[in-house]
């Protein structure tokens, strides 16, 4: 009688661990590759801030946990065409790279940072009252400060600020407080200062979001 032991033949348990983690990481890998992918689409490829989508999903979520401390500021650079046209596309894209990476800098990782289009930028951050006139005359003067370009050249750049505070709006709403800052980002366009918006701002009537005949820009519905 053959008595020839069955064991031989078994597969142990360390062996369907290690042929069981072949495919678990396979798995892994392409979920990396996944999130990777879902998070480039999120991102505004030159200046690597949100897209309008994810700005305004994380924007709603700061306005709702944080409220009264929160802060709307919509952002535009001043005289960007006169930069594009004189010295280049490749130049006034440094400058949005530039002026995203000293937004993102300004206004930290816990809050929502887009641009929503061209020259076009929006954020919303917690700031409370008693720091936040100080903290946005600080962001004015970085987007003030000349950038240097990689040939060592320098270029000269300013840029508009209008601020809505749920408070002086008397709104929760993203879409209301961002026409708020937008009109008064209008009103005090090459001011060097940050313009603060109250509820008349916000009853401005506009398109998309944006103020309506508003010269030299387009909606929001433009692609970044």
């Amino acid at each position: 009688m053959d008595f020839t032991p069955y064991a031989e033949g078994r597969i142990g348990p360390r062996a369907l661990l290690i042929t069981a983690a072949v495919p678990l990481a396979g798995w892994t890998a392409h979920a990396i590759t996944l999130h990777r992918r879902l998070t480039a689409t999120k991102r505004d490829p030159l200046t690597g801030l949100l897209r309008r989508d994810a700005y305004t999903h994380r924007a709603r979520r700061l306005l709702a946990r944080h409220g009264d401390n929160t802060v709307v500021a919509m952002v535009d650079a001043d005289r960007f065409k006169a930069i594009n046209d004189s010295l280049g596309h490749a130049v006034g894209d440094s400058v949005l790279a530039a002026f995203g990476t000293r937004l993102a800098a300004w206004a930290g990782p816990a809050a929502a940072v887009g641009r929503l289009g061209g020259d076009e930028f929006a954020l919303v951050v917690e700031l409370p009252a008693a720091c936040r006139l100080q903290r946005l005359e600080q962001l004015v003067r970085m987007l003030h400060t000349p950038v240097v370009l990689d040939d060592g050249r320098t270029v000269d750049v300013a840029a508009s600020v209008g601020v809505a505070t749920p408070a002086a709006v008397a709104s929760r709403d993203l879409s209301v407080l961002q026409r708020a800052a937008d009109t008064a980002l209008y009103e005090g366009k090459h001011s060097g200062r940050a313009r603060f918006a109250t509820a008349a701002h916000a009853s401005v009537p506009s398109v998309n979001g944006r103020r309506a005949g508003r010269p030299g820009t387009a909606s929001w519905g433009r692609a970044a």
